[in-house]
């Protein structure tokens, strides 16, 4: 695939990340995430009294990191979010074409748990399936990193010397296609993104474990989210 064609599919996918952060239920518009006791269950109904229309409700679920029991919850989203009136795009690097790299991914078979550290847990680790080893070599150096299960698409959370300087602090995202039968993949790290909490504080990211922080920095995808005025 020549550079242009990978330029302009480039483009494309930063004109549908904007659209997809100021959705109704885009990243921008999560303005609440409350948990709810033990045994109790969501009122969506009850939640949504006296707010405005633009307001809208939604479920969750997790499991608890020490007993491994459901955890109830729910959230409020809003189309006419702060957050959304401020925003005014997001920073991001040029296409650069050197930073589309060739990995081998293996399989491993059962439902590898691996720990991973959230960012609202204080430290507290919360167990993701991690479906298999991405093998890559990056500056000269080679890489095995954990990519995990997210509702069947492999996410990669990597961290690297940009983060806190030019790029979002926690690390950023980066989805691992697949194809079938095949153990290619490619990480177009171009397409790296700042992850829901960089755009909200009630989102709790799962963030870069120690294998997957890179020692050279990527000048590539995503930096910041830009706002008028003083950042959200």
């Amino acid at each position: 695939m020549s550079d242009a064609v990978q330029s302009a599919g480039f483009d494309r996918w930063r004109v549908a990340r904007r659209r997809a952060v100021t959705a109704p239920t885009g990243n921008l518009a999560l303005v609440a995430t409350q948990w709810l006791a033990p045994g109790e269950e969501p009122d969506l109904e009850a939640a949504l009294a006296g707010q405005p229309p633009s307001v809208t409700a939604s479920r969750l679920e997790r499991p608890d990191p020490l007993t491994g029991a459901v955890q109830r919850g729910l959230r409020l989203w809003d189309a006419d979010s702060d957050a959304i009136r401020d925003f005014d795009g997001i920073d991001t690097f040029a296409f650069d074409p050197a930073w589309i790299l060739e990995a081998r991914y293996t399989e491993i078979p059962g439902a590898r748990l691996v720990p991973f550290e959230h960012i609202r847990d204080n430290g507290g680790t919360r167990d993701l399936v991690v479906p298999g080893d991405i093998a890559v070599t990056i500056a000269g150096r080679e890489y095995v990193l954990h990519a995990f299960d997210d509702e069947g698409t492999l996410l990669l959370a990597f961290g690297d010397p940009t983060n806190g300087k030019s790029t979002y602090g926690a690390g950023r995202f980066l989805k691992v296609p697949r194809e079938p039968g095949s153990d290619r993949v490619i990480l177009d790290f171009n397409r790296a993104y700042v992850p829901p909490c960089g755009f909200s504080p009630h989102f709790n990211c799962p963030m870069p474990p120690p294998q997957n922080r890179l020692e050279v920095g990527v000048e590539a995808g995503e930096k910041l989210p830009l706002f008028h005025g003083a950042k959200q």
